[in-house]
């Protein structure tokens, strides 16, 4: 190793500004060294920190230099520090115990860590477009106004809520012109602004989909809204059924591909939605979580093209990008956006102006668009190779709903679904059963039948990890269902 290499791998030095230390009593150079002292030992100071040199410490602190020559030699004398001609005064390399830490619970005896996931939620996060992502950055940053550096406009940066006007426009149908956007920090946030909207505006309940995440749920239950269910069947979410719901004043919908059962809310339904949001004054709440990703046709347009005026726009780059990127996009009736702009007031008043930016240089270079498609055919294959094993592997397995998005779900024989989980938890595999999003209202006039079955998403695994993945969802598989090549 150079000595260059050797000086680069040591703490920077600290300069006397940098250099926090509290004397106290009246012996400047007594409190001195037990001030040094303390900073070494909790560990406030790191072994090999070059400190200030004498003359600069003891002018920051007002003190004479010999106070601080004769403080440094004796914390070195005590081994506290150690110094060398051209080298300086370092902290002393000190080998302690480390403190001793309860094991977690991971780490106990009788658990095992999964080895493959199939849990919902996460797109391909290998193939963030690292790359591009920098360029566009690079780009964004290099065209900034001064003015993007500081307190902006809370609906977000203009070049933002322009670049998503036009995407939405042309990929999803989306009715909507810059003016007309928010930017949020992904549809959480964004769902939580509408609740406090809703709420303020003294309604009573959301209704949802009878399958679905219970965050969302407990978010607007937190919100001091009710969440009565709609049954879900093979044509979507029963918006006929809102008509019995007279408390509800909204209604939130995955209508392009409802999660998780993947199944398209139908033309009828979709219409039977607009026209009760009309006769109520009610709201849609159109949640387009993966809207973009569809195999087997061209995409299925938002709702929001319905009625604008009666629809509330979700978007976000968690499942096109990554959630990690914290950006999404709220397209609300423009009577609402003075509330919902005074709601994130409470808040997250900004968004990170520079990622902003940056997905707005993206969107209109046409990286967004490019990434979208390559990621489409990614998961396509993915989906492909799911069908094809299952169809080798566990031929009495139907793979539920329409070719898009992230996940499908594996119908399974009635009462098999938690014992397919331990299963595939005994393959190392960690997968979510379809009870887990069910949502039953406790005075339901009409539940919604039980059904047993897998959520997978087929998205997230690594290509490395893809083919045990299969293999361990294959042996998972109930014996009824698996084929004669098993080898469970």
């Amino acid at each position: 190793m150079t000595e260059a290499q050797t000086n680069s791998a040591q703490p920077p030095p600290v300069t006397g500004a940098d250099l926090h230390l509290e004397l106290h009593g009246s012996r400047l150079r007594a409190g001195l060294t037990a001030a040094l002292r303390d900073a070494v030992r909790t560990g406030r100071l790191a072994p090999g920190t070059r400190l200030p040199a004498s003359r600069s410490l003891a002018a920051d602190l007002g003190v004479s230099r010999n106070t601080v020559v004769n403080s440094y030699a004796e914390l070195v004398a005590e081994g506290w520090l150690t110094a060398q001609q051209g080298s300086g005064t370092r902290v002393a390399d000190r080998t302690e115990p480390p403190p001793a830490t309860p094991e977690p619970p991971s780490a106990a005896p009788n658990s095992r860590r999964p080895r493959y996931g199939l849990l919902t939620g996460i797109p391909d996060l290998a193939n963030f477009p690292r790359s591009q992502w920098l360029a566009a950055a690079r780009r964004a940053l290099a065209a900034a106004p001064n003015d993007a550096f500081g307190y902006g406009d809370p609906r977000g940066r203009v070049e933002l809520r322009a670049a998503l006007a036009d995407y939405l426009a042309r990929a999803r149908g989306v009715y909507a012109d810059a003016d007309r956007i928010v930017v949020c920090s992904g549809f959480h946030h964004g769902l939580a602004l509408i609740a406090h909207v809703l709420k303020e505006r003294q309604v009573r309940a959301v209704a949802v989909e009878a399958y679905g995440l219970d965050l969302y749920r407990d978010l607007l239950t937190n919100a001091g809204l009710d969440t009565p269910p709609l049954a879900v069947d093979e044509h979507g979410a029963c918006t006929d059924d809102l008509a019995r719901l007279p408390e509800a004043g909204a209604v939130l919908l995955t209508p392009a591909h409802q999660f998780p059962t993947g199944v398209a809310l139908s033309p009828q339904r979709r219409a039977a939605a607009a026209d009760w949001a009309r006769a109520t004054g009610g709201l849609l709440l159109e949640d387009d979580y993966d809207g973009e990703f569809r195999y087997d046709r061209q995409p299925v347009g938002a709702l929001q093209g319905l009625d604008p005026e009666r629809v509330v726009y979700f978007g976000s780059a968690s499942k096109s990008l990554a959630p990690g990127v914290r950006l999404g996009w709220i397209v609300p009736p423009p009577e609402m956006i003075p509330d919902i702009v005074a709601a994130k007031g409470y808040g997250d008043y900004m968004t990170s102006t520079l990622e902003q930016l940056t997905l707005a240089e993206f969107i209109t270079s046409g990286g967004y668009d490019r990434h979208v498609r390559s990621m489409r055919q990614r998961y396509r294959r993915r989906r492909e190779q799911l069908v094809a094993a299952l169809h080798q592997r566990a031929p009495g397995i139907r793979v539920a709903g329409m070719a898009a998005g992230l996940q499908t779900v594996l119908d399974l024989p009635p009462g098999t679904e938690n014992s397919v989980i331990q299963r595939a938890a005994r393959r190392g595999l960690a997968v979510s059963g379809l009870a887990q999003f069910a949502h039953q209202a406790p005075d339901a006039r009409s539940p919604q039948p039980p059904r047993d079955g897998l959520v997978v998403n087929y998205a997230a695994p690594s290509d490395s990890a893809w083919t045990g993945t299969l293999e361990a969802l294959c042996d998972a598989m109930p014996a009824s269902a698996i084929g004669s090549c098993s080898h469970a």
